[in-house]
């Protein structure tokens, strides 16, 4: 993970200052290419998102697809957003979703949850994948919740469209519109899309911010934030993207709650958890996925 400190002048409030750029690293998942933007070595969570990854665009051949078998999460609340494609849910509280591109499924963790991700049968059909998987920590007071799931297909996000800049409201609120999505603490999590030439004001009732270019390239005070790349917003400044060409962006953060460790699928307040639930998956006390009989072992560091 490769990250630099955006050395800038003064800027005014209008302009705002982005205060660190992420570069992505590219990882492959065995056919299937991610860029990893969270945690950085500087930077690990923008309010409680503490995992970031850009998924694809990957293509698969027919009846190929993503195959990510069962495996456990702890402490912490998954949120999958699709741009295309499709994934199938399946998880030991016995939920099987689909996901299709613009819907949400967030999966809270709490004391313990074992889930895959797969192709399936039933999404043949899609042969490209192109979305974002983050995970967000939960706070303390939740972090030993009882596990749960929760689906929202795409028409229930609200959207709203105004000078060249269309966004819709995956969690939190901003532009008068607020998400039907539970967050567990404070948190914005939005996805724009901005004709060339056109401006977005980024919400300033959050703490944290940062916003991540999917596609395109958008002006951030004085920063220029390309494809791949994460640009951190300075802690109580506005900030005005510029969309320098057609822009597909996100903007995540919220609330900051304090650090997190972070080992492999597990996200917790103290190691002495994260070595309890290393010990549970390797002596197989996790509930099971009913119907994949698959596992993911635990790494060996």
């Amino acid at each position: 993970m490769s990250y630099v400190k955006a050395n800038q002048p003064e800027c005014t409030a209008t302009e705002g200052a982005v205060d660190l750029v992420i570069e992505a690293r590219a990882r492959d998942l065995g056919g299937f290419s991610v860029r990893r933007v969270l945690p950085s070595a500087e930077r690990r969570m923008v309010g409680p998102f503490i995992f970031f990854d850009h998924m694809g665009p990957a293509d698969f051949p027919p009846g190929e697809g993503i195959q990510v078998r069962p495996h456990p999460h702890i402490c912490l609340a998954t949120v999958t957003y699709l741009f295309e494609g499709g994934i199938l849910h399946r998880d030991s509280l016995g939920y099987v979703q689909p996901i299709r591109p613009g819907a949400v499924n967030l999966m809270t963790a709490g004391r313990g949850i074992v889930h895959s991700e797969r192709a399936g049968d039933d999404l043949h059909e899609f042969s490209r994948l192109h979305g974002i998987q983050s995970w967000m920590a939960l706070p303390a007071e939740l972090e030993e919740c009882a596990p749960e799931f929760a689906h929202f297909p795409a028409v229930q996000l609200p959207e709203t469209s105004r000078d060249g800049a269309t966004v819709r409201v995956i969690m939190g609120r901003a532009l008068g519109l607020e998400s039907p999505v539970p967050c567990p603490s404070p948190t914005l999590y939005l996805e724009c899309r901005l004709n060339a030439g056109s401006t977005l004001d980024l919400p300033d009732d959050y703490e944290e911010r940062a916003a991540y270019v999917v596609a395109g390239a958008v002006q951030a005070g004085r920063h220029t934030l390309r494809e791949g790349q994460m640009g951190v917003v300075q802690t109580g400044r506005p900030i005005r993207l510029q969309a320098a060409g057609d822009s597909h962006v996100m903007v995540l953060g919220g609330a900051p709650l304090g650090e997190r460790r972070i080992w492999w699928n597990f996200v917790a307040s103290s190691s002495e958890r994260i070595d309890r639930a290393k010990a549970d998956w390797k002596a197989g006390r996790f509930a099971a996925v009913p119907g994949d009989d698959e596992f993911i072992p635990l790494p060996d560091n």
